[in-house]
């Protein structure tokens, strides 16, 4: 073989057709020509590689550490097609780290179980995770607080991005968790979505009842709502009320014709503990 000449596939299967005896040098070329799994891609390899990635237009996944030592904590990403994929979240020398999802979105992003270290005192981890550039569902944990269970649901990324960032944080006391009921009632025929957000714990939007873990650090919670009004000519107003005693506590209107995303009321609801929102179309609502 010619030294510039190049090896194509088609001309490795000409040395192994029938009644041919390939040289030792025609199987040196089969071998050559794959990729094992120990081999290291040279720069331009890898370049020419991270310029295809970028091209994707899979999702993908950054995340950073902060005070983060020895843990390990399991991100498990799936999508509609394909196996599941793990990544393992650890220390960063907080340099954001970029992987790529395999498969199509949507990706449903939830945790394995993170092993980590004793803490002592006032420490506390504090997991956030952010699709693109929107809403975050925030936790504490360790400590004297819940561990993040095994197969828990982060979010759902619809389009490219989820950033999570873990860190270790020292607080001047113990933390505990105090809990809302939310109540929720629909009476559209709209897809409406609610989250609900404390100091350090915010939850993934969700249209069903819930009751919140959120921390004494500040005992409140703000509410957003998001809905898909574009081709709706009413507007719709989303109120909350509290169930003991049915006072009205914060109104949030939803625009018609528009996809509403993250709409809050501009209140905060603070120290309740029973609590209903009602959404209904504003001519019904003020009726």
């Amino acid at each position: 073989m010619e030294k510039n000449e190049i090896t194509t596939r088609e001309k490795l299967k000409t040395y192994f057709e029938t009644g041919k005896y390939p040289t030792e040098s025609q199987f040196a070329q089969l071998i050559d020509f794959f990729r094992l799994k120990e081999d290291v891609l040279t720069n331009k390899e890898l370049v020419t590689l991270a310029n295809n990635l970028a091209a994707l237009d899979n999702g993908y996944i950054l995340y950073s550490t902060s005070s983060i030592e020895n843990e390990k904590f399991p991100i498990v990403v799936s999508s509609k097609e394909g196996e599941s994929q793990t990544f393992t979240i650890e220390k960063t020398e907080n340099k954001e780290q970029k992987r790529y999802f395999q498969g199509s979105a949507p990706y449903t992003v939830s945790t394995k179980e993170f092993l980590v270290d004793r803490l002592e005192g006032y420490r506390y981890y504090y997991l956030n995770t952010q699709i693109d550039d929107g809403y975050t569902t925030s936790r504490l944990f360790g400590n004297n607080l819940p561990p993040i269970p095994e197969n828990f649901e982060l979010v759902t990324v619809e389009n490219k991005k989820i950033s999570i960032k873990i860190s270790n944080e020292d607080f001047d006391r113990k933390i505990n968790n105090l809990h809302t009921r939310l109540t929720f009632v629909n009476k559209t025929e709209i897809l409406i979505e609610y989250a609900l957000y404390g100091n350090y714990w915010s939850n993934k939007y969700i249209s069903e009842d819930m009751v919140t873990d959120h921390y004494d650090l500040g005992d409140f919670l703000v509410c957003f709502y998001r809905a898909d009004l574009s081709g709706i000519s009413k507007s719709i107003e989303c109120k909350i009320y509290d169930e003991d005693n049915d006072t009205l506590l914060m109104t949030a209107s939803l625009v018609p014709g528009q996809k509403n995303i993250n709409v809050s009321a501009g209140a905060v609801l603070s120290g309740v503990r029973n609590a209903r929102i009602e959404c209904d179309y504003e001519s019904q609502a003020n009726k």
